[in-house]
């Protein structure tokens, strides 16, 4: 999730999303067990990505200001 997250931010291409059959599976076969399971996952998804946003100064979602402020 935190890949999906980066690439959308970063605004890679998703053409190779159409591959990833097996990873989807195996989210169902874990949904089917808890089904809060993929709001755990998405929640600590966001904050990997926003981590390695910040920590790569490719926040977007920070003014630059504030990542200016920040980074003093």
């Amino acid at each position: 999730m935190t890949s999906a997250l980066l690439g959308a931010d970063l605004g890679l291409p998703t053409s190779h999303l159409d591959d990833h059959a097996a990873y989807i599976a195996s989210w169902l076969k874990v949904l089917r067990k808890d089904s809060r399971a993929i709001m755990t996952a998405a929640a600590k998804a966001e904050a990997a990505a926003g981590y390695l946003l910040r920590a790569t100064g490719l926040d977007v979602s920070v003014e630059p200001e504030d990542q200016i402020r920040e980074a003093a």
